[in-house]
């Protein structure tokens, strides 16, 4: 059944139109993904389709009876209203209490606020977790979604997703969580230029068609080109789930990446930064802290030792409020632990992107700003400009000249991250660093940061950015330690289903939101093991990973040397016997690694 058309709809805010003779339709259990660069028309489509913003030209028309939820990205929320009136409306408990399907919503999104409150009382997060759940728990037949991810963690995401997967609803969504558009998306629209291109499935088949599309009309701009090509070599080494979905035919698609290589020299990397930085990065010992200052509000690390060494890339991950951001400012060195030691390596030169972004000089130009720190960088192997940075960060042609005043807060952090690259650190701490950026941008500076040397520590609640930038992940469990997740993201969100670890957090009330704490002890699965027997293991922990990455990469190696040698059959017979050494070799080193975290109790 069809429940929204749009007949050659155009519209525009000034000269440039966002929307051109545009032609479209949505059926019944559609989940569409709407991408595009930020000011490209998404949300003029989204208003349009939704009935809220009349179109300067063309028709649009809505199927009799037709009821459309909207999630935009401010609110109208009465700030008199409790969030119990504004949620569930005039339904009494019992009548709510008993919906699953209700529970459920409420438990997900609005756990840690209080029915009672006033909206008004309500931060910025809250008011938008509150909009989306009044919207979730009314019945609608079209659900319009404008960026629902912000103000979510990783698991509230991954929940949102499973729950929009199994409604009947229709779905259209605007977001630049690549991760969450594959998810919840079976098609994809692209707003580009005026015109919404079309594509089957979600984010990882709209890049693979989209690069099928450009290979066959042979696009001129080589940049890009090369950019999508790596995209897509990243995703179809991925996980399987990435590839599912794709509709159209796939060897075409092979083609274009069989000879792409890895998104990151690892190897080369991490023997640059070690050149750079030295064996020592950080080395937290027995480090308590609070997020609050010593002995104030919620316990983050109690009693912790971990080491951050040259070339790591590390995504750090937990629920809102556990202490992500207070443990990339110990290392920033702007709060001070409660107790235990935090050593730095001498040579480090660190650069900290915060969520609270530095002040801007509003009257200068976009390009002075950048110079200012430095007029070249080099990025890897390749030097570049402060202007060709801008550019592929989205500040193009005239853009590098505007006021600094007059930039959008997307803009403003999108400078401020190229600020902080362009002063050269061999220390990145990134705190949420894709807010505001679309997705395009996003891929810019996954490309930039692929070719970085040096340590990256990144907190991010978009799943496909932090799973493509690093190579580990690290948790906040809320059990008041660092512990490393092999399964990343994936682990995290089982553990957290299952109860396992991270339901520490819960139970002891550790980094609860109100600040009661509880002396929760360091969990260690070998009793009796000292601090500096625990500091020994994870030295020895970090020295295996780094062992194992280099053997993981000669394997690589000598599998493609065996592809080149195979007419020579000598030749292929002295690789093959070099293999089996490495493959036994990583074997032995895997097994020894399994050991140490075992007594380490990872």
């Amino acid at each position: 059944m069809n429940l929204v058309n749009l007949e050659s709809v155009s519209h525009s805010y000034g000269p440039k139109p966002l929307l051109s003779d545009v032609s479209l339709g949505i059926e019944a259990g559609d989940r569409i993904g709407v991408v595009g660069r930020n000011g490209g028309g998404k949300t003029t489509l989204i208003s349009v389709i939704s009935g809220t913003l009349r179109p300067n030209a063309g028709r649009v028309t809505h199927n009799r009876g037709l009821h459309v939820g909207s999630l935009s990205q401010g609110d109208d929320l009465d700030p008199a209203r409790s969030v119990r009136d504004i949620v569930l409306g005039g339904k009494a408990e019992h009548e709510w209490a008993g919906d699953a399907g209700i529970r459920e919503i409420l438990a997900n999104l609005l756990g840690d606020i209080d029915l009672d409150a006033l909206a008004g009382s309500l931060s910025g997060g809250e008011r938008r977790r509150t909009a989306l759940a009044k919207l979730l728990i009314d019945e609608h037949d079209l659900i319009i979604l404008d960026e629902p991810t912000n103000h979510l963690d990783i698991e509230a995401i991954d929940w949102l997703a499973r729950h929009l997967s199994g409604r009947r609803t229709a779905l259209l969504v605007v977001t630049h969580d690549r991760w969450f558009l594959d998810a919840v998306s079976t098609r994809t629209w692209e707003v580009v230029d005026g015109s919404v291109e079309r594509y089957e499935g979600g984010y990882a088949a709209y890049v693979l068609a989209k690069a099928e599309r450009a290979r066959i009309a042979a696009a001129s701009e080589a940049r890009r080109q090369n950019l999508m090509r790596k995209e897509i070599a990243w995703l179809r080494r991925g996980p399987p789930a990435r590839t599912s979905k794709p509709k159209f035919r796939i060897e075409a698609a092979q083609a274009l990446i069989a000879d792409e290589p890895p998104a990151r020299e690892s190897v080369e990397l991490v023997k640059f930064a070690a050149a750079r930085l030295g064996r020592t990065v950080y080395d937290l010992e027995e480090v308590t802290l609070h997020a609050g200052g010593p002995g104030q509000g919620p316990l983050v690390l109690d009693r912790s030792t971990w080491q951050f060494g040259p070339g790591d890339r590390i995504g750090l991950i937990g629920v809102n409020g556990s202490g992500k951001s207070s443990v990339l400012r110990l290392l920033a060195d702007t709060v001070k632990p409660d107790s235990g030691r935090v050593v730095r390596g001498k040579t480090v030169r660190l650069a900290h992107l915060s969520q609270e972004l530095g002040e801007l000089d509003p009257t200068r130009r976009v390009l002075e700003t950048v110079e200012e720190i430095r007029k070249f960088i080099q990025v890897g192997k390749k030097e570049w400009t402060a202007s060709q940075l801008l550019e592929r960060l989205g500040f193009k042609g005239d853009a590098q000249w505007k006021v600094v005043g007059d930039l959008s807060g997307g803009e403003r952090r999108r400078l401020q991250l190229l600020r902080l690259l362009m002063d050269d650190p061999n220390v990145l701490l990134l705190d949420e660093p894709t807010n505001d950026l679309d997705i395009e941008t996003l891929n810019e500076l996954e490309d930039l940061l692929d070719g970085w040397p040096g340590t990256l520590i990144v907190v991010s609640h978009d799943r496909y950015f932090l799973e493509r930038v690093s190579d580990r992940t690290v948790a906040l469990l809320g059990d008041g330690r660092l512990s490393m997740l092999p399964g990343g993201v994936d682990e995290y969100l089982s553990r957290r289903a299952s109860g396992g670890a991270l339901s520490a957090r819960a139970a002891s009330g550790a980094a609860s939101s109100d600040g009661d704490q509880a002396a929760a002890a360091p969990a260690v699965a070998e009793p009796g093991l000292s601090a500096k027997e625990e500091r020994e293991l994870r030295k020895e922990l970090s020295r295996l990973e780094r062992q194992l990455d280099k053997l993981s990469a000669r394997e690589a190696k000598l599998h493609a040397s065996m592809a080149d040698a195979a007419a020579d059959y000598g030749r292929l017979a002295s690789l093959d016997a070099e293999l089996k050494d490495v493959v036994a070799e990583k074997e032995a080193v895997e097994s020894e690694w399994l050991e140490v975290a075992d007594r380490l109790g990872e």
